[in-house]
């Protein structure tokens, strides 16, 4: 079973932008959907983005999308969340999470692994 490892988080000011990285190992990659989620304190672990094994297909949560781009290189096991303009309601710990099937979902159940998360903190 895959492992991954999220990296990249940190503080960043309202406005910038800040990338996300995932490593995983242990498994086949590509044959693995991925998804980020985010859990900010006392909410509950929201999707906010996903891509299919391939990298043929994503999805976007609404309060992302438009600034935020999820990708993948398979050839280095990683999968990057690129995020622009970044919101004080963005602030959060951002999970890294692998499905074994092609497509990525929205449904936090629907992934077999976890990440440990990284922090991102966003200054007004």
């Amino acid at each position: 079973q895959v492992h991954v490892v999220e990296s990249g988080g940190g503080l960043v000011q309202a406005g910038g932008p800040r990338r996300l990285s995932c490593a995983a190992s242990g498994g086949t990659f590509s044959s693995y959907a991925m998804g980020w989620f985010r859990q900010a304190p006392g909410k509950e672990r929201e999707f906010v983005a996903g891509i299919s094994r391939s990298g043929g297909s994503t999805l976007y949560a609404d309060s992302v999308k438009g600034r935020v781009t999820i990708s993948r290189d398979n050839a280095k096991n990683t999968v990057y969340l690129q995020m622009n303009t970044l919101k004080l309601e963005d602030a959060a710990v951002h999970y890294c999470a692998a499905r074994g099937g092609v497509y990525a979902y929205t449904n936090k159940d629907k992934y077999d692994v976890w990440g440990q998360g990284t922090q991102v903190t966003v200054s007004s």
